[in-house]
């Protein structure tokens, strides 16, 4: 899993926004790539939501069932 979240990243990142000249601007294009890759890519398999907004509304869900029990 984590060699295709990497490639995926090379591919999309590295190089079609390359040439870099700066190590900050791979630093700061890569926080770029990661908050969009967790808050705001849909995925199919979980309903078309963002991986970080079902993550929520699972502890959200597991944090109101402890209150319950």
């Amino acid at each position: 899993m984590a060699e295709s979240i990497i490639g995926l990243y090379k591919t999309e990142v590295i190089r079609q926004r390359g040439p870099w000249r700066h190590l900050e601007a791979i630093e700061f294009a890569t926080l770029e790539w990661v908050d969009w890759f967790n808050h705001r890519r849909l995925l199919e398999g979980i309903g078309y939501v963002p991986p970080a907004e079902l993550e929520e509304r699972f502890y959200r869900q597991c944090g109101e069932s402890a209150m319950v029990a």
